[in-house]
């Protein structure tokens, strides 16, 4: 996401939205919690207040910019929109959160949905649980 994205969205170009921007579109992990963004910001010398943090989020989202998540368990975190399709992995010990996709499993669904006359416009698989190993393990 640049600059432009948010000029297209309607919105005006201004430090704040530049850096949160910035910050949800480098950050290692994807999906962050306004209270985590306005940590990062203040570590980074940014004199952003948590209540613009919020504020810019919630114009981010009203534009489709980024995607608000309220996963069981977890204040909301929001990630950058993206027109691919995944799903996601909570754990509920610490509230880290994993994305994935698979192929198996949207055809699964697909073909559930077509056994019982349904068309699916969307859907969100959460899996809740907790993370045994590290990922680099498996």
């Amino acid at each position: 996401m640049e600059e432009k994205d948010i000029k297209r969205a309607g919105l005006k170009i201004t430090q704040p939205r530049l850096k949160i921007l910035e910050l949800l579109s480098t950050a290692p992990d994807r999906h962050m919690s306004a209270e985590e963004i306005y940590r990062r910001l203040l570590s980074n010398d940014e004199d952003i207040g948590l209540a613009t943090v919020y504020r810019v989020l919630t114009q981010f989202e009203a534009a489709g910019l980024i995607t608000r998540h309220h996963f069981e368990g977890t204040q909301a975190v929001f990630e950058i929109s993206s027109e691919d399709h995944h799903d996601h992995m909570v754990c509920s010990k610490t509230g880290r959160v994993v994305e994935f996709f698979d192929e198996v499993i949207e055809q699964r669904q697909q073909a559930i949905a077509a056994a019982h006359g349904f068309k699916i416009s969307g859907h969100s698989l959460i899996l809740y649980g907790e993370f045994t190993q590290k990922a680099d393990e498996s």
